[in-house]
C-alpha cells in the first residue's frame, strides 16, 4: 500500500444514496465493506463525515436561524452520521472509535489526538465527529485539521465525482478532468475542491488531497495502493 496513514472525507450527502434525506443502508454497508478492505491490508484509516444529509448550518442560516445555532445542529448531525457508520463498519468485524469535538460522554469518546492515534496505531478505524467543535468552520476544515493531528500521509476526498475538472461535469459535458493539478493552479482557476479555509491549511502543511468517485467498487482500495484514480492535488 502507497499510504499508511489516511483521513477519509466523506460528505454527509453521501450517505443518502439514492434517498433525499437521510441515511441510506445499502450506500452505508458499500463503504463499510471497502472501508474494511484496506483496514485489513494494514492502512490506518480515519473519518471525517459531513452531515448534510440531516442538517445544514449554513442553509439553516439562510432561512432566519442563528448561524451559530445552526452550525452546533450541523456538529450533531455528523456525530449521528458517525454513529451510523461506526456500526455499518463493527458489523462486518471492523474495530472502531468514534471521537467528537463536542462532548457527548455516553456516546463518543472525547477527541484526544494521542488517544486516536493510538487507537490507529491499534489497527481501530477512528471516526471523527463534531466538526472542529467550532462553528463558522465547515467539516472539510475538520478534515483537514484532524489529518495533520494525526499526521496523515494524504486526505481522501470521497465524493460522486471521479476527479477534477474544469467546470462541473454534471452542468458541462466539455469539462475536462485533471489528473493531477497544485495548490497553487486549483487557486488561479477558481475550482473548487473544498472550502478556502481548508484548501490553505492543507496547503500550508504540504497535505496532499485527492479527490476521487467514491460511490465506485474499489476505488478506495485502488487510490489507497497508489493507483491513478481520481485527481491528486499537491504542491
Amino acid at each position: 500500500m502507497q499510504y499508511k496513514r489516511i483521513l477519509l472525507k466523506l460528505s454527509g450527502e453521501a450517505l443518502m444514496g439514492q434517498k433525499q434525506y437521510g441515511i441510506d443502508p445499502r450506500r452505508l454497508s458499500e463503504y463499510a465493506n471497502d472501508i474494511r478492505e484496506i483496514a485489513e491490508k494494514g492502512v490506518q484509516v480515519a473519518i471525517v463525515i459531513g452531515g448534510g444529509n440531516i442538517f445544514r448550518g449554513v442553509a439553516g442560516a439562510s432561512n432566519g436561524m442563528d448561524r451559530v445555532q445552526g452550525d452546533h445542529m450541523g456538529m450533531l448531525a455528523t456525530v449521528i452520521n458517525g454513529l451510523a457508520l461506526q456500526s455499518a463498519l463493527e458489523n462486518t468485524g471492523v474495530q472502531t472509535r468514534l471521537q467528537s469535538a463536542i462532548h457527548i460522554n455516553e456516546v463518543a469518546e472525547p477527541f484526544i489526538r494521542r488517544r486516536a492515534i493510538r487507537h490507529l496505531e491499534k489497527g481501530r478505524v477512528v471516526i471523527f465527529g463534531g466538526g472542529t467543535g467550532n462553528p463558522y468552520f465547515t467539516t472539510d476544515s475538520a478534515a483537514v485539521l484532524r489529518a495533520i493531528e494525526i499526521d496523515a500521509d494524504v486526505i481522501l476526498k470521497g465524493t460522486r465525482v471521479d476527479g477534477i475538472y474544469t467546470s462541473d461535469p454534471e452542468k458541462d459535458e466539455n469539462a475536462t478532468k485533471f489528473d493531477y493539478i497544485t495548490f497553487d493552479d486549483v487557486l488561479k482557476k477558481g475550482l473548487k475542491v473544498m472550502d478556502t479555509t481548508a484548501f490553505t491549511l492543507s496547503q500550508e502543511n504540504e497535505l496532499p488531497i485527492i479527490v476521487f468517485d467514491m460511490n465506485k467498487k474499489g476505488n478506495l482500495y485502488k487510490v489507497v495502493s497508489g493507483e491513478k484514480v481520481g485527481t491528486k492535488v499537491n504542491l
